[in-house]
């Protein structure tokens, strides 16, 4: 078994220029990477501390879409030693190839050839930023490096019926060469073991940063291409043979429960992203965010601890399988499988059942609010209800999907 490369040989770039239009209106004013999650953390924490916690911090974060409270949030929070040559950077289009944005995932490799050139790196990470998972990086190097590949694509089992969002692989018997890869296909075909599930493509990939930087110029002289990693790249690489699949449920992250293995979420829509939160939730949550082994790093918020009080006629309300930041305060309400991010305030009388409230959420007195997620610095008024009637909140100017999730806008005013 050959020996991984050391860490300094490693390059990790992260693709977080995606705009997330299925997000809206959380991405209304950011980049889908800086959108919050879990009380505390934005999206892009996940993939970053699997890196760091991998050993592999030297990143470039790749952004281009609303990128300033992404920008804001990586030099506040991902700050690295630089003694020993470790860095988490921003790096914008800067149009270096051209007088054009980033036109694809792979034109964005492209226009930062300059980067890889100066790091000279043997193998490359590239990572999407919007996805909740742990992983250990170090393995997948391990099996990439092992089986001699081009390319190495995370795969991951997902129902069939949700595949058509994902580029889908078919792997070679007895082997991980991929022999056919289709880009989020209308029609996706099924493993072999089970009819009701595809092998798709997670958007993590290891590249020989030699491959890559042939394929990347290659690929910029051709017109008929989106320039897009899942769409082009993996798909030429597959027809030379070079393309290998590494299967995460092999994956083993210290900490971790059998609950909890081979866990991973895009949450690319309203729903999904409504379902993650969720996920953390209950008592032997299906995604822990409490795991010491592995932890997720994000942005230290200077606030006092959560605090829940006693309010004349409603004693001390009631809170139950949810999880308060810093600064929360709850005063007589009732809040239920709910995630709540610093400084929210649920006031005497109020209700919050299943709800994703983001920082600086007031709901007074009286309201109620269900099956929502409300973004940051919106005062539901006192005795208003949101998530009972789906007309009313559409008439409201609210977001609702067909599930019934209620989304609403930041700064929304009432």
């Amino acid at each position: 078994m050959p020996d991984l490369p050391p860490s300094r040989r490693i390059l990790s770039m992260v693709l977080a220029g995606g705009e997330g239009k299925r997000l809206m209106p959380l991405t209304r004013d950011r980049a889908k990477p800086a959108v919050p999650f879990g009380g505390h953390y934005r999206l892009i924490d996940f993939a970053l501390s699997n890196l760091v916690n991998g050993g592999y911090r030297r990143i470039v974060v790749l952004t281009q879409y609303k990128s300033h409270s992404l920008n804001v949030h990586l030099s506040r929070t991902w700050r690295m030693s630089t003694l020993l040559g470790n860095y988490v950077t921003s790096v914008p289009a800067q149009m270096r190839m051209g007088k054009r944005w980033f036109v694809g995932s792979a034109d964005a490799l492209f226009q930062n050839m300059n980067i890889i050139e100066d790091e000279r790196p043997e193998h490359i990470f590239v990572f999407g930023a919007d996805h909740i998972y742990r992983m250990d990086p170090r393995q997948m190097l391990q099996a990439h490096v092992d089986s001699g590949a081009g390319v190495t694509v995370a795969g991951i089992r997902v129902p069939l019926a949700e595949a058509t969002a994902f580029g889908v692989i078919q792997q070679a018997k007895d082997s991980t060469l991929i022999e056919k890869f289709w880009e989020k296909p209308a029609e996706p075909p099924s493993t072999p073991d089970d009819p009701e599930m595809a092998f798709a493509s997670m958007g993590n990939y290891v590249f020989d940063a030699r491959v890559l930087l042939d394929l990347v110029k290659e690929d910029a002289m051709l017109d008929d291409s989106r320039h897009d990693v899942g769409g082009d790249l993996i798909p030429a690489l597959v027809d030379k043979g070079l393309a290998h699949v590494y299967d995460f449920t092999e994956n083993e992250v210290p900490g971790v429960t059998e609950r909890e293995h081979a866990y991973w979420r895009d949450v690319g829509t309203l729903d999904s992203f409504f379902d993650a939160n969720m996920d953390l939730v209950s008592v032997d949550p299906v995604f822990n965010l409490y795991n010491r082994d592995w932890p997720i790093y994000t942005q230290e918020i200077t606030a006092p601890p959560a605090k829940v009080v006693a309010v004349a006629d409603y004693g001390a309300g009631g809170m139950s399988d949810s999880i308060l930041a810093n600064g929360v305060v709850i005063s007589g309400g009732f809040v239920a499988h709910s995630v709540l991010a610093p400084w929210v305030r649920v006031e005497p009388g109020a209700t919050v059942d299943h709800c994703v409230l983001s920082e600086d959420v007031v709901i007074e007195a009286g309201a109620q609010v269900r099956n929502a997620i409300i973004d940051k610095n919106v005062v539901v008024p006192p005795g208003f209800r949101i998530g009972f009637d789906a007309e009313e909140d559409r008439a409201n100017g609210f977001e609702v999907t067909e599930s019934g999730i209620v989304a609403v806008a930041k700064n929304h005013p009432f």
